[in-house]
Parts: C-alpha cells; structure tokens; sequence
C-alpha cells in the first residue's frame, strides 16, 4: 500500500496524522473486540478515509499473518508504529482471542432490544464497500462466527463480513474515542482524589482495630435456610426465596439480597450466611424474569429476553417478599414472631442496586430517560439497560413509587441509575446507604453510575467504598462455575475476588448492625480508617463519607 500527498504537510498536520492513524489502530481493535468467524464471504480488505490525506486501505491477510505469527508486513508496519509499544503486545493477544460464544447463543442476543442496539452503534462504525451501515450485515458475520468450534475472534469475524471492504468511520470513531479517553480520564483522577479524600478523613479516626472484634470472619451464630416459594398471583409472578435464620432468640433484623442479571440465590450466598452468623435474618430471593435460568432459557433459544418491565417487576418482587413474610410473622406460620419486618435492609448487585436504590426512595427520572435515550450515545453499557425504560414510556405503562417505608437502609453494590433515575431520583433518598463500586467495572462504570450519585444523595448517613482494580464482579461468587450462565472472560472478573468479598462482608455487618440495629459501637468500621485497615492489594479500598458535587468537580479539573 502507498499513498501521496500533493502538498507539504506543517507540524500540526503530521501531529493529525499521527493521532488519526493511532484512532484507525485503535478503531480496528473495537472492532475486532466485538467480532469473529470462519473462512467464507470474505472482507478483504479495511478502508478508511481522513481529509485532507486520502483514502487508506489495511488488508486482511496483513492482520491475520499478525495475529498468528507475530510477522508485521511493511503495510500494517505503517499503522503498527502508530500504536504505542506498550499496547501491541495486548493488541495482538486480542487478534489471538477466542471467545467462548456459540451460534445460538449470538444470534439470540443480537436479536434481543440490548444486543440490537449495541450491533446498531457498531454498524455506525463498521459499514459496508457502499459507505452505508448495516446493522444485517454485521449480525451475520457475528453469527456466522460463532460457528466456528473455537468461538469468536476478531480476524476471522472481519472475513465473515458480506463485503469485499470493511469500511470504517472515522470521524465518529474518532468521537468515540475521545469521549472514551476522556472517561478513562475522569476515572483515574476520581481513583485519586478519593484517596486524597480518604487519607484526610484518616487523619481524624484513632480506633485501633487490632484490638477489635474482626468484621471479616464469620460471627458467633449458627443458622438454618428454610427455601420458600412466592406466589404473586397478581402479576403471575413466582420465585423461590433462601430465608436464613440465626439460631438465636427471635426476633431478627431481616436483610434482603437483589441479585444482578443472570444470577442467582447462589450469587451472594456468602453476604447470606455471614450476615446469618452476626443475628441478621436474610432473605434470598431470585427474580424470574432476569435471573440465571431466564438467561440460561434465552440463550439457548427456549425463551424470551428480559423485558423492559423487569425494571418495575424487580422492585415490585421483594415488595411482595415483604408482604408475604409480614404475613406469616404475624400468624399462621412457623414464622411468627421471628422476623422484624418493619426494619429491614436491602443488599443489590448491579440491576439488584438498581432494585434497592428505588425501594429507598429513588424514582425514575421520564424526563432524563427521554433525553438521553433519544437517541442513547453513551459509551456506558449499563445504558443501554437503563433506556429500557423508554419502552415503558412509549407503551405508556405506569411507573409507580417503589418506595418501601420498611426499608431503613440499603447498600448498593455496583448499581446504576445515571440516566434511569438520575440527579432528581437519587436525590430522594433519605435513608441510610452505601454505594460500593470497581474501578475497572465497565458494565457500571464507578464514575457515573456509583460516584457522582452518591452526591446527589440526600441521606445524612451516606458512604461511598471504591475499590481500586474491581470490575463489576469482583463482589460476585460462583462465576466459575462448571457451566456457568454467562462465559464471564477472566478478566471480567479480575484478580482475586475473595479480597472483594470480604470487603463485602465486614463493611455490610458494620453498616446493618449500625443503620438498621442501631448498634453504634460499629460507626468505626464505617470510616476509611477501618478501610485502611482492611485493604489488601491488588483490590485496595477506599472509603469515604464527605464528598460534594464540587470537590468532585475539583478532581475532574486537576491535571
């Protein structure tokens, strides 16, 4: 491949040139990320165009000989040296990587409302010989990739594209990226100023915790899980439900835990049976029309996707769980007098914060899900979640008030709710909260979905724990299993999530025995001392009390 140009190029130019070429590298790598396939209808060939240098074209077989050999062709050379040393190794180990996703499983997420709207933003990037984007296009080279017996990969998903030339658009990749650049920007100075913040409030803690009880090992107590099934009769609802019971004199605080989407009672068993063994009662429900057997169906073709109604339907379920356990511990039950169910907490995780978040009082923000769905062009996945509730808006369906006077304090772990419920709903909470987040969860970035929330939160009793390297299922168990729901890549999960969950652990009893208890000789495990104390690398953990808009703003501003 060669080019030329009719005219002397100035500095400037050559310092857009080279940062256009590094856009073109980085462009290839996205789309390769989310791509791959078998020998068949074959792109050749990966055009693109800037002004005022002209057209540029990358051939297939200069990748593909990359990827397998480490070889770099004098073409790719061209490209290759725009992209920084330290990422090609990274970038070429993406070339080699096969994702473990099969052709049904592919061709039913692509179909459903969320994968159609990822493969629609892809296809504005990735369009045809004809310059035209096509959304078609791009799912069949998916699906066909995924027929392949190792799974997807990234050259081979390019081959499979139903064009000679795979062509690339620039300017709104380059868009892209400088929006990306700019969160990853945001997120590493957030990481920063939170430790500044927390080492400040350090300076004013003295509680030795050596000399303290130890909030990461189990309690005193033992206890027994009675499995119940929950009859909503009304929105033709059923779920099973783990209840935990300590075994000492009734009656318990009672704890809810929300799970995220495709998982299970299994998910946070762990937080369960601690929580148990401190006297918390805890009730583990699944939520049918998004936990792990749902999605399990949907993949393998036997069921619908989750629906847009799972955001009502959600908080709606542990509503009835409350009603149904009020019931039989009032009477008729072995329950009765066991269970104080007009002072409980609620645990979520991912959708299940979501869940938690409106039982406390945050309520969904039309006007914020009306402008920023219309069209929805954030690069945070979680997103496109959240602009489900579009659908509702659009069916005009009504959206009630889930907020549950019972619920006295709850404790969010990697929630969202930017847009969903955004400043107006989050600033409805009064009760008592925790926001828990991972600075490398790119499902629900830390920065917008768990930071700026928190101050917007109106509660006098709030918290916000960071920890730095989780990922959005640093706090979840049981991922790895032998047939797991979702073929969560390792990195997904990220290093150690044992360290995660025993922040989990330690910080939910010292905040329930506090906020929901009212047992205030556990206030100093609530502090960024104890975090301090607490943190193991590679997770390390800050936590912090005080943080406004404006201090936040201060962190984004700091160069």
């Amino acid at each position: 491949m060669s080019f030329s140009v009719s005219r002397n190029i100035t500095y400037r130019e050559k310092k857009q040139h080279k940062w256009q070429n590094t856009i073109a590298g980085a462009l290839i790598g996205i789309v390769s990320t989310l791509v791959s396939a078998t020998p068949g209808n074959a792109a050749e060939r990966i055009a693109f165009y800037y002004p005022p240098f002209g057209e540029f074209t990358i051939s297939t077989d200069d990748i593909e000989t990359y990827a397998e050999s480490g070889r770099v062709t004098n073409d790719f050379a061209f490209y290759l040296n725009r992209v920084p040393s330290s990422q090609r190794a990274q970038f070429r180990r993406l070339l080699r990587t096969y994702f473990k996703l099969d052709a049904t499983l592919v061709s039913q997420v692509t179909y459903s409302a969320l994968g159609e709207s990822v493969v629609r933003r892809l296809s504005e990037l990735i369009m045809t010989e004809s310059r035209q984007g096509s959304f078609y296009a791009l799912r069949s080279a998916l699906i066909l990739s995924a027929t392949n017996p190792k799974g997807l990969n990234i050259v081979e998903v390019i081959r499979r594209y139903p064009s000679s030339t795979i062509r690339l658009n620039l300017t709104e990749g380059q868009s892209i990226l400088t929006n990306f650049s700019e969160l990853l920007r945001r997120r590493d100075r957030v990481v920063g100023g939170l430790k500044e913040v927390a080492t400040a409030e350090v300076l004013n803690q003295t509680t030795n915790f050596s000399q303290q009880p130890d909030l990461r090992v189990n309690g005193s107590f033992g206890y027994k899980v009675v499995s119940l099934e929950m009859n909503d009769v009304a929105r033709s609802r059923v779920f099973p439900v783990d209840l935990y019971l300590p075994s000492i004199k009734p009656p318990f605080p009672l704890i809810v835990i929300s799970h995220g989407v495709a998982e299970d009672r299994e998910t946070f068993a762990y937080a369960a049976q601690h929580l148990a063994s401190y006297g918390f009662a805890v009730a583990v429900l699944e939520h049918p029309g998004s936990d792990a057997k749902k999605i399990q169906q949907y993949f393998a073709g036997l069921a619908s996707p989750p629906e847009a109604r799972e955001l009502i339907n959600r908080p709606l379920d542990i509503k009835f769980l409350l009603d149904r356990l009020q019931s039989l511990n009032e009477s008729g039950s072995n329950f009765v007098g066991q269970l104080n169910v007009q002072e409980v907490g609620v645990i979520g995780h991912s959708y299940g914060g979501y869940t938690a978040l409106t039982l406390a009082g945050a309520t969904i923000d039309v006007n914020s899900v009306s402008r920023q769905c219309n069209p929805n062009n954030s690069l945070n996945l979680s997103v496109l979640l959240q602009c489900r509730a579009n659908e509702l808006l659009q069916k005009k369906i009504p959206i009630p008030s889930f907020q549950d006077t019972r619920v006295k304090a709850v404790m969010a772990l990697n929630p969202f709710g930017s847009v969903i419920l955004n400043r107006k709903g989050f600033s409805k909470i009064q009760v008592p909260i925790m926001f828990m987040g991972g600075s490398q969860d790119v499902i629900t970035p830390a920065v917008p979905e768990q930071v700026i929330p928190f101050t917007w939160v109106a509660s006098q009793n709030k918290y916000l724990a960071l920890i730095e390297n989780g990922t959005h299922f640093s706090t979840s168990e049981k991922l790895n299993a032998s047939q797991p729901v979702l073929p969560v890549p390792r990195e997904l999960i990220g290093p150690n999530p044992a360290i995660a969950q025993m922040y989990v652990k330690a910080f939910s009893v010292a905040f329930f025995q506090t906020h929901l208890v009212n047992q205030q000789q556990y206030s100093p495990y609530l502090t960024a001392a104890y975090a301090q104390y607490i943190s193991k690398a590679p997770l390390n953990v800050d936590l912090v009390r005080s943080l406004t808009s404006e201090q936040l703003e201060k962190i984004f501003a700091n160069n």
